[in-house]
């Protein structure tokens, strides 16, 4: 698979009996800060119509992001759908964003009302079933459909779907409502950076659908989801098929493809996993991200029901001792030292969506360009497609799980103790985020890039480090798990990850290396404002300020030069604070509209290349 589809309905959700010029006219971006080269690009009729969900593909599927009308009104008293609304709002940019066209800040006391009637045909036939997903809405929604409840969901970075056959009504447009309510900084839900009063490294809240919502019409029996999971040493490749509604005599038939080229199929029971030998596997890696394609199908009595498109990929993320005992990070069997960029992932346009397709990918793209072999996806979750390029581009993926109810203390450095605490959290606090961190883990653990699971940043809201952490390395035992990069730190899981900023540092392996992976988690933050790009004209912020793109860059290569000794005595991975600038922040590799790239991405390569030399390490 190597395009992802577009569906008809991508083309042609449009609002009822509205023009596409009444459209235009109803719609523009919310002036007064810096945007992306994509803004302009953005239209009203159509944004983001790609297929959302590039990891199971079917053709059957309409794309409603678009105008919806939308009220922001007191929480209290909210339960009801408004009589009238306050105007137009741009799905999927949040209604804070000037994508959105509306940039209002709705906070804990009020709640956010969604409302859009769609040209829908109901199906004829009483064997197929229509389903609305939604990729993300922070942080409760109730979602109705011809003014009946359709469903509830808690979480601002996971998927969910409801099925809302029961709910059409044939020979009308179907109605979709959603009412949103998101407390932001004060509720406990995780919410990485969001805060109700932006300042220094925290940044404007994010409420609402900010990720695509489209429906899906499926037959009865259907394939709701594939978890794979490659071993490279045995050459086998093991797919799980989560069936809905499935037959007792239904048969499941899992082909994997090189290509044109068929190179494993096996037919099993709905419910029963199937192995799949991948003879003489081609590894996947940054340097040769090669994906397989999958075919799932559902037949009975000898005729397909459904069939979805899928892919997967040979790899292995492993850890090991070195000739000196200390522990390594490995791909693939081989040491390969991880360094990458701290990506935020946010957006001056759309906060925390991408304008385009084209500028989701764009940062990945930049920053394989300069050098780099990883990302470290900081207190934020993307959509699917943005993981899709980084399995495409060979991007190795560290993922955070998205902080909240922050408020204990905080030590930094590796062996002292007496300092720092857990964040004691209220029973609801701890359900909420055990529910989302499975939910995440969940919806991306198809991803063959994402390779580490980080569950904590630093102290932010850090508690029952051990339960968590061990929780994690159980529920995925396929990738590592770096408990709390930087944070209150624990004998637990699989990488010691300390943060240091502006130099490069680590922990001596000779007292942390016999056990845990030795990581720098974060570094650098050399900030450099570039005029006429920066979020606002002054107070902005770096943890080390250049005057040009020269200072900065000296500085820069001094700090890759201290590397090689590091890596020698046990180093093997290091995250730069940061791709772009966010905000008041200017330590970004390129300004926060992307328009600015502040240092050449060839000289980056060039001095990046050889962190990657392999004779640097022996493994025991």
């Amino acid at each position: 698979m190597k395009k992802v589809l577009l569906g008809l309905g991508a083309v042609l959700g449009t609002v009822c009996g509205q023009s596409f010029a009444q459209k235009t006219a109803e719609w523009k971006y919310v002036q007064g800060k810096i945007v992306t080269p994509w803004a302009d690009k953005v239209t009203a009729q159509n944004p983001l119509p790609e297929y959302p969900r590039p990891q199971l593909v079917r053709q059957n599927w309409q794309n409603i992001n678009g105008l919806w009308n939308y009220a922001i009104v007191p929480k209290n008293g909210s339960d009801t759908k408004p009589t009238t609304f306050d105007g137009k709002i741009l799905v999927p940019f949040a209604v804070e964003s000037a994508l959105s066209g509306v940039g209002r800040t709705v906070g804990k006391d009020s709640a956010l009302w969604y409302n859009r009637s769609i040209d829908f045909a109901v199906p004829k036939s009483k064997d197929q079933r229509v389903l609305i997903h939604f990729g993300a809405v922070d942080w409760k929604c109730d979602v109705f459909v011809n003014g009946q409840p359709a469903g509830s969901h808690q979480g601002g970075y996971d998927p969910f779907t409801f099925d809302i056959t029961n709910l059409l009504i044939k020979k009308k447009p179907l109605e979709i409502s959603v009412r949103v309510w998101d407390p932001s900084s004060d509720g406990p839900q995780p919410r990485g950076k969001q805060i109700k009063n932006p300042h220094g490294i925290w940044y404007t809240p994010v409420t609402g659908i900010w990720q695509t919502v489209w429906l899906e019409t499926v037959p009865i029996s259907y394939v709701a989801g594939i978890k794979q999971t490659p071993d490279i040493d045995k050459q086998t490749v093991t797919v799980h098929t989560d069936i809905k509604s499935a037959g007792p005599a239904d048969k499941v038939k899992i082909t994997a493809w090189d290509g044109a080229n068929k190179v494993a199929e096996q037919e099993v029971a709905a419910g029963t996993d199937a192995v799949l030998t991948i003879s003489n596997p081609k590894l996947w890696s940054p340097d040769s991200p090669f994906l397989y394609d999958l075919t799932v199908t559902i037949a009975r009595n000898g005729k397909v029901v459904d069939e979805v498109k899928s892919y997967f990929a040979m790899r292995k993320i492993s850890m090991q001792p070195d000739a000196n005992g200390v522990q390594r990070m490995l791909l693939n069997n081989k040491f390969l030292f991880q360094y990458g960029p701290l990506d935020q992932g946010w957006w001056p346009d759309g906060l925390y969506t991408a304008p385009t397709d084209e500028a989701l990918k764009f940062d990945i793209v930049k920053t394989k360009e300069m050098g780099f072999n990883m990302i470290r996806k900081h207190v934020k979750v993307e959509p699917a497609r943005w993981y899709r390029y980084c399995d495409e581009l060979g991007m190795l993926v560290w993922q955070d799980m998205p902080s909240g109810d922050l408020g204990n203390n905080w030590e930094q450095r590796p062996g002292i103790t007496g300092a720092e605490t857990d964040k004691d959290r209220t029973p609801e606090s701890e359900n909420i985020y055990k529910t989302e961190w499975k939910a995440i883990m969940d919806a991306n653990y198809h991803f063959p890039s994402i390779v580490v699971w980080v569950p904590f940043n630093e102290a932010w809201g850090q508690f029952k480090t051990e339960e968590i952490t061990n929780w994690t390395m159980q529920y995925d035992p396929s990738r590592l798990v770096n408990s709390a990069s930087g944070g209150n730190f624990h004998p637990v899981g699989h990488i010691i990850d300390m943060h240091n900023y502006p130099a490069p540092v680590m922990p001596k392996p000779e007292i942390f290396g016999a056990k845990q992976i030795i990581v720098l988690g974060e570094f650098g933050g050399l900030g450099l404002p570039v005029d006429q790009h920066t979020w606002q004209q002054k107070d902005n912020w770096g943890y080390q300020s250049f005057k040009n793109p020269d200072e900065l860059y000296k500085r820069y290569e001094s700090f890759i030069e201290r590397f090689e000794p590091l890596i020698k005595k046990g180093l093997s991975a290091a995250v730069y604070t940061q791709t772009t600038d966010v905000e008041v922040e200017i330590n970004g590799l390129m300004t926060y509209d992307r328009k600015v790239v502040k240092l050449p991405e060839a000289k980056l390569k060039q001095i990046h290349l050889p962190l990657y030399n392999p004779a640097w390490v022996k493994l025991k």
